[in-house]
This record gives structure tokens, sequence and C-alpha cells, in this order.
């Protein structure tokens, strides 16, 4: 998965849309053909990809042409949803209702369609956030051996990622970071991406044999995990922030 995050400056640039004026952010890439755009996914930023012979000049003209696309992107942003009594809540998939009980245990706990807690109301949020990365690390963590099992691969530690512009990573050294929002999708969603990152323990590019093997090693349909990440991911990233 691409790293927006390594920047060249000379490539960053700022683009007006509907009076918000957004950073340009260029990737050159080798194999690309065309140019391509998107909008992050907390609408933080404009993403373009270009072959490596395309001028920056190209890239930033082309993004000032489709400025009526990005205009329509960002108003179809979900809204903010506080993560508070009476909110609700995404977990593997499933809308939770949160209710807040002085009474009840501090830990959450989900029961009936509901997402119970305990404590001090004022730190619900903090509290349920934590409670989530412990679920996405337990989870993340099974899934990951699981995975490395069927590749013949020996299990790397998981590192949990907070980043606004990736859901996993698979460096050279064969670290695997997991961002934990993932814990908010449905179990097929967040077990695809996991799979991605193993296949890339065997194959560290997007060739055929990569997606073979993830093919191989993944029970479910990649092509509809990266569907429902690309309709729905935004959402991920609506608690929180």
């Amino acid at each position: 998965m691409l790293d927006w995050l390594r920047r060249d400056p000379k490539d960053e640039a700022i683009v007006e849309v509907a009076g918000r004026y957004l950073p340009v952010v260029i990737r050159r890439l080798e194999r690309a053909r065309r140019m391509t755009m998107r909008l992050a996914p907390d609408g933080s930023e404009v993403r373009i990809s270009i072959p490596r012979w395309t001028r920056t000049a190209e890239a930033l003209t082309f993004a000032q042409s489709r400025r009526d696309w990005l205009v329509r992107q960002l108003e179809a942003l979900p809204g903010a949803n506080p993560v508070a009594n009476g909110a609700t809540l995404p977990f593997r998939g499933e809308t939770l209702a949160i209710v807040h009980d002085p009474l009840a245990p501090r830990r959450p706990l989900v029961a009936g369609g509901e997402l119970r807690a305990g404590g001090p109301c004022d730190s619900l949020s903090q509290r349920l956030a934590r409670w989530l990365q412990a679920e996405a690390r337990e989870l993340l963590a099974a899934d990951l051996a699981e995975y490395c099992e069927r590749a013949a691969q020996p299990c790397p530690a998981l590192g949990l990622s907070s980043a606004q512009r990736r859901w996993g990573s698979c460096a050279h050294d064969g670290s695997i970071r997991i961002n934990w929002r993932l814990i908010m999708a449905p179990d097929m969603v967040r077990r695809s991406v996991v799979a991605h990152e193993v296949a890339h323990l065997v194959h560290f590019d997007h060739s055929p044999a990569f997606h073979h093997c993830l093919k191989t090693i993944f029970e479910g349909s990649v092509h509809e995990a990266n569907r429902w990440l690309k309709a729905n991911g935004r959402t991920l990233y609506v608690p929180f922030g």
C-alpha cells in the first residue's frame, strides 16, 4: 500500500475547493500510465498519482480542472459523530448504541446491540477509543498469526497504526502495521488487509505471484473487501478523528 506521507517538498501545492485550501500530494509511480486523483478519507488533502515522466504542473492543472468533482467528494464526507452517550459506534461491522451507565463497570461491554460503559462521562470517548484499540490488537494479532501460518512465514510482531492515509503496511524488514480503525469494519474487511500485508512477506510487490498468494491464503473475496473500503472507509475516521 502506498505511503502518502513520503513527500517531495517541490511537489507540494494547494488547490482551492469550495473556499477551502487543500494540500495537493503528488506521487510519481513507475508503472502508472495516466493521472489519477482522489480525496483523503478525512478530506484533508488531494492525492494525485502520476507517471514518472509527467510534470508537476500538469498534475496541478489536472486538479484545478476537477474542482467540481472535488467539491462533490467533500460534500459526500460523513458528518461529525461525537462519541458520547446516546450516539452510535461501529464495531466489527455492527452499529452499536453507546450507553453510559455510571454504575456499570468501566470496561465496555457489548450486548444486545449496545455498548455499555461506566466510569466518568467526560472521559467516555477516550475510554472507548482505548477499548477499541485493545480489541483491535487482540483480533489483528490472531489474524496475523493465522495468515502467517497459511503462508508458511514466521509471524512478526504486530504494530498498530493510527495513520490517516493507510490501512496497513509491510516494511522491508518484515514488520507489519495495521490501522486500528479496521476493528470498526466487518471482519472480512479487517482480515483482508492483514492477509494483504502477509502476502507481502512472500512477494514484496503487486505481481501476479503476489495476488495468487493473497488469493490462496485469504478465504474471502478480496474484491468485495476492497469495494467495502472504497465505499465506507471514510466512515471509520468519523469517530475519534
